[in-house]
């Protein structure tokens, strides 16, 4: 945790430097620990066992707990409740605290047994067994039961003759119930990867309105909603670990950025992540800061399929037009990490730092690309942002004023974050975003498989053979240092490619009321609300 000690925008007066001019127009804010992320060598694979949690000490809960509340100050609604079905990272990021899988991720990466208290995995990697924990109630107070493990994991993967709601199951055979306490998953054939998976949300196999009345297994139930305004939780007094420490919690839409800094101050929120490093400056002595990184790829995200960006020299013209550095001067002080490809630093076992320099900075190779391509005199297109997320509307407005050294006119449209599903990530109705793309598991597939050309959320419309021959390797493959090899090749097309137009994984700023403490980072996209407390 740090101090408010960041500088202000030193980065302005170099812009003014670097790119002559430079006109402002602020928004909103941005992504978490990563969007959809980290390392799957931490995950266990020859099994793990794990006895229930120690409960909190009851006196403990009852003089700090059961009276106590907080607001947390969120970018956008909610776009769901059915933890099967949301896309958005920000909507997973609150279920996480509502529903659990059989396993769930801790604050370093490892996966512990939730609804399942233990599991092996056999020796060839097809048959993973999970133990139902004894005991285990959801949030209406009935017990789980292995039918309800057998229908949440079915129902993802499509068994009633549907698209799979998570791709990797359909290598999923069967799931069949060997008594009441024990279930086997039969893969039809192996994957290492397989056990990050087995987070999905274990739901009630009676209840047919997932999305009215959201039942889970989570440390906190839902109480309510009303839509742009807030999402209530309390806790759950009945689950099976370690309790909350705060009762009742209350989730604040704020979708004006500019309005956030005074609503922390003014006490209307206690908590919001994902502050830009100007707002942490104008902050009172209130508030602590907590220093992380969000572990996501932020890019300029470029319509492969569309003109001029079908062609691969336009796409490299624009990465040797930009300078990543000079963006992380301006967005965040000059924190974050610049990267060169689909990979963020939280994936060690994948993650390529040389990649960063496929294209350094420039403009006559820029200029040169764009002539061989057929655009000497530039071109002009639209970069499609969501207004609620204050670092990549900064970011896009670096990038075009850097974009006009070699004759690209780049303009920006902002738009509301539901919208932005729709047009871009669902419809693909765009040219270019500037967004954060985490990963939803700790695995290599959530982060190469969004690439692969008939990839069902592969919205850059990227498509190259030898990259979908990379990726076919690295998921055919029971070899896990030959797997990680595949990936790599994956990640080192995608920069030679040019896919995108890679630029940083951005720092997050968290700022918490004194009043509270005990917040964590996690190396996926999740606010783990369970773990703040009161201030002693």
């Amino acid at each position: 945790m740090m101090k408010r000690s960041i500088g202000s925008k030193r980065a302005l007066s170099l812009l003014l430097v670097v790119l002559s001019t430079l006109t402002l127009t602020l928004g909103g804010c941005s992504s978490k620990k990563a969007e959809e992320s980290v390392t799957q060598e931490n995950a266990t694979e020859s099994g793990s066992t794990e006895g229930d949690n120690a409960s909190q000490d009851s006196a403990e809960t009852e003089d700090t707990a059961d009276l106590s509340e907080i607001t947390i100050g969120i970018p956008q609604d909610i776009s769901g409740l059915d933890p099967h079905t949301v896309t958005g990272a920000g909507t997973k990021e609150i279920l996480f605290n509502i529903y659990e899988g059989l396993v769930k991720p801790d604050a370093e990466g490892n996966l512990n047994p939730a609804v399942a208290s233990e599991y092996t995995i056999s020796d060839d990697g097809t048959v993973y067994s999970f133990t139902l924990r004894d005991g285990i109630k959801f949030h209406d107070g009935s017990q789980v039961t292995v039918e309800d493990i057998k229908y949440s994991i079915e129902r993802n993967a499509g068994t009633d003759g549907s698209e799979p709601l998570i791709s990797a199951f359909s290598n999923i055979e069967s799931v069949d119930i060997v008594d009441d306490s024990h279930v086997d998953i039969k893969l039809k054939e192996a994957n290492t990867e397989f056990l990050a998976y087995l987070t999905v949300a274990i739901i009630p196999a009676s209840n047919t309105d997932t999305e009215g009345n959201p039942i889970g297994t989570g440390p906190y139930m839902y109480v309510s909603r009303s839509p742009q305004e807030n999402v209530i939780l309390t806790r759950f007094d009945d689950y099976w670990g370690d309790a909350a420490y705060i009762k009742d919690v209350t989730l604040k839409i704020e979708s004006n950025p500019d309005s956030i800094v005074m609503d922390l101050e003014g006490g209307s929120i206690d908590m919001y992540a994902r502050l830009t490093s100007t707002q942490i400056s104008q902050l009172s002595e209130n508030f602590d800061v907590y220093e992380g990184t969000m572990n996501l790829v932020q890019a300029m995200f470029l319509n492969n399929a569309a003109q001029p960006f079908n062609d691969v020299r336009v796409r490299q013209a624009l990465c040797y037009a930009i300078d990543p550095q000079t963006i992380m001067d301006f967005v965040s002080d000059g924190m974050g990490t610049e990267i060169g490809s689909g990979v963020f630093p939280a994936f060690t076992k994948y993650y390529m730092p040389e990649l960063t320099e496929t294209y350094n900075q420039d403009i006559d190779k820029a200029k040169e690309l764009l002539t061989e391509a057929g655009y000497p005199d530039g071109f002009e297109f639209t970069i499609t942002v969501p207004s609620n997320y204050t670092q990549h509307v900064d970011t896009a407005q670096v990038i075009v004023e850097q974009l006009k050294e070699i004759g690209v006119t780049a303009n920006i449209q902002e738009i509301e974050w539901n919208s932005w599903l729709s047009d871009v990530y669902t419809d693909r109705n765009y040219e270019a975003t500037v967004v954060g793309l985490d990963a939803s598991t700790l695995t290599g597939y959530a982060l190469f498989s969004r690439y692969e050309s008939s990839a069902h959320n592969n919205f850059l419309n990227y498509s190259n053979a030898d990259y979908d021959a990379a990726f076919a390797n690295a998921i055919g493959t029971a070899d896990d240092d030959a797997k990680t090899e595949y990936y790599k090749e994956c990640e080192k097309i995608l920069s030679e490619d040019a896919a995108a137009v890679y630029i940083q994984d951005l720092p997050e700023f968290v700022a918490l009321n004194k009043k509270y403490t005990g917040y964590e980072f996690y190396p996926l996209y999740v606010q783990d609300i369970a773990k703040i407390r009161p201030a002693e």
